[in-house]
């Protein structure tokens, strides 16, 4: 039963480790957020202008999401205190 402990509780330490996110990630992912709200603001207000179709603005707010989107997966590969360095740095051993 103590061993059954042991891993479960190592297991969730590796789990919540995962779902860390560094504070530049959190910036980046902020900015990406912010960038995407203002491609679509904009994409929105050129519409209501006239100046863009409905299709257009809906294919300018797709582009916007899709760049936000990327950012947030660059970040994730490249930030070394992201989740693929979150593992724990011990493994526990079963004692039989």
């Amino acid at each position: 039963m103590k061993k059954l402990i042991t891993i479960a509780s190592a297991s969730l330490l590796g789990l919540g480790l995962a779902a860390c996110d560094s504070p530049a990630e959190n910036a980046v992912e902020d900015q990406a957020d912010a960038m995407e709200e203002n491609a679509e603001a904009q994409a929105d207000a050129m519409q209501d202008a006239g100046q863009i179709t409905e299709a257009q603005a809906d294919a300018m707010e797709d582009e916007a999401e899709a760049n936000a989107d990327a950012m947030k997966n660059n970040v994730d590969a490249v930030d070394p205190a992201g989740p693929a360095s979150a593992t724990p740095a011990t493994t526990p051993t079963t004692t039989p």
